[in-house]
């Protein structure tokens, strides 16, 4: 059973269906004690930083979250899940995250239209579990104002360019993410969530 995280944020169900259409069981919870006994874990989120970590916090899933990832359970961050597994960001104020990466949200440049919405090329920088089975140049969605910086450049499978070359998908033991929408990128998203699923 896939576990998506329901922490109040983002299109839950649209990362759901794509599950189901790909025919692997998946459920939508808040429960705590469905979080830490999963066997997989989708951390969505659309929004603000600091709101899903008050919301992770509130609803009591921080500590299950990561009593999970403890037992090595699979985790892949999506967009703003991606973003508070990470040290910091600075949108609106600064807020911690989850720190299980090292680096920061920094806000896209002024020059560039935000947020940054619409279909961009990966650039496959590694070999990944996650990204098997992607082509190197595919597109995929994207909808966020902040990027991943100062991060440690070994987890980094993945980055794009838009106005700046940034990582949009990284990796590191049963931790995984990107900054895109997997479940709105076709092809290449639903091989993500395939690869994810099959863990």
């Amino acid at each position: 059973m896939i576990t998506i995280v329901d922490c109040g944020m983002g299109n839950l169900r649209s990362v759901q269906k794509a599950f189901e259409h790909l025919r692997f069981p998946v459920q939508i919870s808040a429960d705590p004690k469905a979080v830490r006994n999963a066997s997989r874990l989708v951390l969505p989120g659309d929004g603000a930083f600091g709101d899903e970590m008050k919301n992770l916090e509130q609803l009591g899933l921080l500590e299950p979250l990561r009593d999970a990832l403890a037992r090595q359970v699979p985790l892949l961050g999506i967009c703003v899940g991606q973003q508070v597994l990470f040290d910091e960001s600075e949108e609106f104020g600064l807020h911690a995250g989850l720190g299980l990466f090292r680096g920061k949200l920094r806000r896209l440049p002024k020059a560039l239209p935000v947020p940054h919405m619409g279909w961009n090329q990966l650039h496959i920088q590694r070999p990944s579990r996650l990204l098997k089975g992607v082509d190197a140049e595919s597109f995929v969605y994207f909808i966020h104002s902040y990027y991943v910086s100062d991060c440690e450049p070994d987890i980094v499978t993945a980055t794009t360019d838009y106005g700046i070359e940034f990582p949009v998908a990284t990796e590191s033991e049963n931790i995984f993410s990107v900054q895109f929408h997997p479940e709105k990128s076709q092809r290449p998203g639903l091989r993500i969530l395939e690869n994810f699923a099959k863990m």
